[in-house]
């Protein structure tokens, strides 16, 4: 996103091409993905044994989104969990608002489909009910992909456009975000900036919080509180994608224009999905309204900008959940034992041993597996250097 400044008045929203279906656009949209091949085919590769013509007639019964999200899209996610995680699990849940007053979940960003499905699946299961998920338009590569998303009650992030067509399509997304919160009372998810941190170097980038800021009518501090924003730290053990970013690193170190196909999107989705992650767990952090009253709403904008992502970042930095590999990347790294009390020889070899597996994977022509190492120990290695840098 770039900086955003629009006259608001020239914002006629119209949420059509962004918004998640109705649920009067539930039936057709069912029939549109049963009869496409492509749906049944990506839905075969998740689950080979599939009957389709029973799960045909599973689809049938769902009539609203609702009962898609907390059937199919529940049921899918929590099998993922099953096969590719160790154990998926949440804390802070009593920091969740009373009432169920909706949020603006922000959190850290790896996965490209998981982070929002984990989290959805983690607050249904507390009672707390799905959010609306913000997703990117160039992750919606084939039609029935757009579909599926918006029939999950996901709205969708325009990307790729440049000048004015930007602005106003960041004021429409700010306002939908607004009418979502305010007026049809759902929570969104959204992450802390476009794109992954393929270093996992968290960072909210201040464009995502300008562009929430767009719809309000107020100052900077009261319309994002009017957004009830809650920080979300999302720690997997092992990220099945790590040998993909380290890859890609290298590729734009080599060629400063190189950019991914949608092919490489592809292929990120279905790796994150389909492989293992270890341990998997969400933390809710605190709402940070009250943080944000103590600010004062006359300083530089750049400056007040600069001080609410600091206020996002720490909340999420502080409530990282740390496995041994994170601790022994950080000592490989820096080449000493300062964690060594977190771990034994027997961990070491094994993240020795999967580092290896993983930079193997890499086919690269003119391939710096130095340089490869390093990346994957930074991804592994940087949480927690950035819960030190606010608990030091």
């Amino acid at each position: 996103m770039k900086d955003l400044n629009m006259d608001k008045e020239t914002i006629v929203p119209n949420f059509d091409d962004i918004r998640p279906l109705t649920n009067d656009e539930v039936k057709d949209a069912i029939e549109e993905l049963i009869a496409n091949e492509d749906f049944e085919r990506a839905f075969r590769y998740i689950k080979p044994d599939l009957n389709w013509e029973e799960f045909s007639k599973l689809m049938r019964t769902f009539k609203t989104k609702e009962d898609f999200k907390a059937v199919l899209a529940y049921d899918i996610v929590m099998m993922v969990a099953r096969n590719t995680t160790f154990s998926l699990t949440v804390s802070g849940r009593s920091r969740l608002p009373e009432g169920h007053i909706p949020c603006t979940f922000i959190s850290n960003h790896r996965d490209i489909v998981l982070d929002a499905a984990f989290l959805n699946v983690m607050l249904y299961d507390v009672g707390y009910g799905m959010t609306q998920v913000a997703i990117g338009d160039n992750l919606l590569i084939r039609p029935w992909i757009k579909t599926l998303v918006r029939l999950n009650n996901s709205f969708i992030v325009k990307r790729g456009v440049s000048g004015r067509q930007q602005l106003k399509a960041s004021a429409v997304l700010s306002a939908y975000i607004h009418h979502t919160i305010q007026e049809t009372k759902e929570s969104v998810w959204i992450a802390q900036r476009e794109g992954r941190a393929k270093d996992s170097d968290d960072k909210t980038q201040h464009s995502i919080l300008k562009m929430l800021n767009m719809a309000g009518d107020k100052n900077i501090l009261t319309n994002l509180m009017n957004l009830n924003i809650v920080p979300v730290a999302i720690s997997y053990e092992f990220d099945p994608c790590d040998f993909l970013k380290a890859q890609e690193f290298q590729q734009k170190r080599d060629d400063p224009d190189f950019t991914k196909s949608k092919r490489d999107d592809l292929l990120n989705m279905e790796t994150g999905i389909l492989n293992n992650k270890g341990r998997v767990h969400i933390t809710i952090t605190s709402p940070i309204n009250n943080k944000l009253e103590q600010l004062d709403k006359n300083m530089d904008k750049s400056e007040l900008y600069s001080s609410i992502a600091t206020i996002i970042d720490k909340e999420i930095y502080k409530n990282y959940r740390f496995y041994p590999c994170n601790y022994i990347a950080y000592d490989l790294l820096t080449n000493s034992n300062r964690f060594s009390s977190h771990y034994g020889l027997k961990d070491k070899k094994q993240v020795e041993a999967y580092l290896q597996e993983q930079l193997d994977k890499i086919v690269l022509p003119g391939k710096d597996e130095v340089f490869l190492r390093t990346k994957l120990l930074e991804m592994y290695a940087n949480p927690l250097k950035n819960q030190l840098s606010v608990t030091e």
